[in-house]
């Protein structure tokens, strides 16, 4: 690994490489691993998990992190994405970025002469996808075999979810709209991979014996304006406990947050025993570790 940009660029040994050191990390203390190295944060959205996160990773393994706002970069509008990239590269060791636009982490990627890590973009969110690999094998004790059913928009999150699950030999299920489900090359990209895909339309078709019950907000960050459309569209994709008890006995539900309780999940939900939404969110951290020291260690 280079760069982390999307699921599709990592192998199965990569996957497990990284779980298995997020693992030891988590078990193992703090430890000064990347001592004298620092970490550009670039973000042009608002963020909690993926900054703090990434801040006190690097904090707890010895190095430093610098938060760099839209207003002091403007990425492609005071200044060329190309030109960031490489004045970052004289000065830091590796960059996160959280952008609009996917094109522009690639951008990143092609003038950046340290590794890239993609920390969110509207085609794919790798790191929030590894953390809850991290967090099913840590419940499952493995992944292979496992059957993964996402509820609601076939977003970013949704995207690397598809992909790492056909990767790791997992069974995925979407229910969505029609017009909200996954991108045929998304598709097309996780049945190189061998995996078993469900795409359907009814959300209770999905659930049936799953091993995972996921799902996410139905507007995103930047799709403001669809709010009420989406809604009307999602209103039978609702996960509550009813839909949850359609899965196996000992189901675990997964939520990325933030959550719209009331909306794609019953109030309640978070508090829920099948909820591990919570171990998910301090995983972002270990597996966070886990990238770093495989990127700048």
């Amino acid at each position: 690994m280079k760069d982390l940009i999307s699921i599709a660029d990592l192998t199965s040994d990569d996957i497990r490489n990284l779980i298995k050191t997020a693992l030891e990390l988590k078990q193992g203390g703090n430890r000064p691993i990347l001592a004298g190295r620092t970490l550009a944060l670039i973000f042009e959205k608002p963020s909690l998990r993926t900054r703090v996160s990434f801040d006190v990773a690097m904090s707890q393994l010895g190095g430093h992190a610098l938060m760099l706002s839209p207003a002091e970069v403007g990425l492609g509008q005071r200044e060329p994405i190309s030109d960031v990239a490489r004045v970052l590269s004289r000065y830091v060791d590796g960059i996160v970025a959280r952008t609009f636009a996917h094109q522009t982490v690639e951008l990143l990627v092609k003038h950046a002469t340290v590794p890239v890590i993609n920390g969110l973009s509207d085609e794919e969110h790798p790191c929030q996808v590894l953390s809850d690999l991290l967090t099913i094998y840590e419940r499952r004790g493995g992944l292979e075999g496992l059957t993964v059913s996402y509820i609601g928009d076939a977003n970013n999150v949704a995207n690397s979810l598809l992909l790492a699950c056909s990767l790791m030999g997992m069974e995925f299920r979407i229910a969505s709209p029609r017009e909200y489900g996954p991108k045929a090359k998304v598709l097309a990209r996780a049945r190189k991979s061998g995996g078993k895909l469900l795409v359907t339309g009814y959300a209770k078709k999905a659930a049936q014996g799953a091993d995972v019950i996921y799902t996410d907000v139905w507007t995103s960050m930047g799709q403001e304006n669809e709010a009420e459309r989406r809604r009307a569209a999602f209103s039978g994709y609702q996960v509550d406990t009813k839909l949850l008890s359609l899965s196996k006995r000992d189901a675990i539900f997964m939520h990325p947050l933030p959550a719209h309780h009331g909306e794609e999940i019953a109030e309640g939900l978070l508090d829920a025993p099948q909820s591990v939404v919570f171990d998910q969110a301090e995983n972002r951290l270990h597996m966070q570790k886990a990238i770093l020291v495989e990127l700048l260690g």
